[in-house]
Parts: structure tokens; sequence; C-alpha cells
């Protein structure tokens, strides 16, 4: 057990598309609830295609007794459709949004809203404080940013808007996070900023996303992982080791929380967390349900 303090976690997932993945997701959820989270958040499809599974997802959460805070993109929204889908949510009971700009699709032409901030904006207008308002930010630079200077810059927009905190894109360089703060909240960054943890698990599918998303995988890990070639329980091991070490940097460095981008599986967080002291460790927790 570390004598570091405890660290609030929050825990996202996305939403099924099968009735067979809406009952894995569901026992997934039981499981990682012994981590008391603060939040679960679930996430929204491009250009809002998955509303339907989303708001169904986070309808659940509610009913399981957690807060539940919806994914919210822009993209091709108009004011209307946003003003319909944040009544919608307040109906739910839904206090919570992770408002985003969203990925812009081919031949996209503009639309309502532009940036992420616009949308903040926007739901403060529409509905004062009734939403805590989460947003995103990169410790590593948006990919399509003019500059990281730009990027912070786009931060403290969303504040300015009304943003209550900030969830970080995954990272793996624990200084990436913390000069991000230094450089913001030398501008006036005043908002929470929480890390977003991404455990390692499949090597394929991390530098797949990575390189979409402009996420760096320190050169060190990268081979380590390549080396372990089709050895799953190496690369779920080492990956162990790795995102928990972060995690240990982060709460020592006096992260507020840590935001767990399941994939909708529940060993690798409880993992994580069980090595952190945050959970009682199950018996083969690398082997649960995922």
């Amino acid at each position: 057990m570390f004598s570091t303090p405890r660290i609030p976690v929050s825990l996202e997932f996305f939403p099924p598309k099968t009735p067979e993945g809406a009952d894995k997701l569901r026992l997934v959820r039981q499981q990682l609830y012994c981590l008391q989270p603060t939040f679960c958040s679930v996430t929204f499809g491009a250009g809002g295609s998955t509303q339907e599974g989303t708001f169904q997802t986070v309808g659940e959460i509610l009913r399981e007794g957690l807060p539940a805070a919806s994914h919210f993109t822009c993209i091709n929204a108009t004011r209307e459709t946003v003003r319909a889908q944040l009544a919608t949510l307040k109906a739910m009971g839904v206090r919570r949004l992770v408002a985003l700009r969203g990925d812009l699709p081919e031949g996209y032409a503009g639309g309502d809203f532009s940036f992420a901030s616009d949308l903040v904006a926007f739901i403060r207008q529409e509905t004062g404080d009734y939403f805590h308002i989460e947003v995103a930010c990169y410790p590593e630079t948006h990919p399509q940013a003019q500059s990281p200077q730009a990027d912070v810059a786009a931060l403290l927009a969303k504040q300015r808007a009304g943003a209550n905190s900030a969830i970080t894109q995954y990272f793996y360089n624990s200084d990436a996070y913390f000069r991000l703060l230094e450089d913001a909240q030398a501008l006036g960054l005043q908002i929470p900023v929480i890390p977003g943890i991404l455990p390692i698990t499949n090597a394929a599918q991390l530098l797949r996303f990575s390189e979409a998303c402009g996420a760096e995988i320190p050169r060190w890990v990268r081979l380590r992982l390549l080396g372990y070639g089709d050895d799953i329980e190496s690369i779920k091991a080492f990956g162990l080791e790795v995102v928990t070490d972060l995690c240990e940097q982060l709460r020592a460095g006096g992260a507020p929380a840590l935001h767990f981008y399941t994939l909708n599986q529940s060993a690798p967080t409880l993992a994580i967390c069980a090595d952190m002291g945050l959970a009682a460790r199950p018996q083969s927790v690398l082997s649960l349900a995922a």
C-alpha cells in the first residue's frame, strides 16, 4: 500500500453496438464501481452518430446510482438541435457534460459552432450553471493546433466560456502534463485539469490509436511493446507497470483526479488501481471480464 493520498477516479465508456455488448458493459461497470468513481462519462460518435446509445447508457448509469456525464459534440450541430438535446439530458437528470468540438468530417463546410468554446458558451447561455461542463485539453498539443501556444489559448477560451474543468487526452510522459499546467496557469488557467489515463493491453491497438490522435508513445515503450510480439501476457504486465508508474507520478505531483479510458474493460483499470492501493486486488485481476 502506498503512503501517498487517495486520488479520485472517474471512468469513461463508449455506447455498445449490440445487446451482447450492452450486457457485457453492465457487468464491467459493476466490477468497476468498487472504485467509487466520482462520475462515469459516455462517448458521443462523430456528428452525434451514437446519440441514442450514448443517452441510453447514460440513463442506465444514473439508474445504477452513479453520476453520469454525456459527451456532447457540436460539429454539424445547430442551436436548435443542441437546445433539444440539452432539454432531453435535463429531463433525464444529467448534471454533467463533456463538451467537445468533435472530429471534422471530410468536406465539412461549417455550422453554428466552430469550436468547443462556442458550444460551452451556448450551453451556459441556455442553462446557466445547471451543468458541470468538462472540456478536453492536450498535454502534447492537439494535432490540428497551429502551435502549443495556440492550443493553450484554446483551453483558456473554454475556461472563459464557462468550463468547470478539463480532461486531457491520454499520454505516457508526466512531464507533458505538468508543463501544460505550468504554461496554462501562467496565463490565467484556474480550472482543474484531470489527466486522462489509457491502460496498455494491446500494442497494435495502442499504436493505431496514437497515430490517429497525435498522442506520443515514448520510444522505449514502443520498442518494448513491439519486442513482445504476440506475447499478450507480457504486454499486459509491462503495460500495467508503465501506466501504474505514470499514475503514481501524477498523484505525487498533485493531479486532482485520474480519468480512465476503460475501452469498456474492467481488468486493466482495476489492476492499476489495485497496484496504487485504490482498490482491493481481485483474484487474477488481469483475467477479469474484458
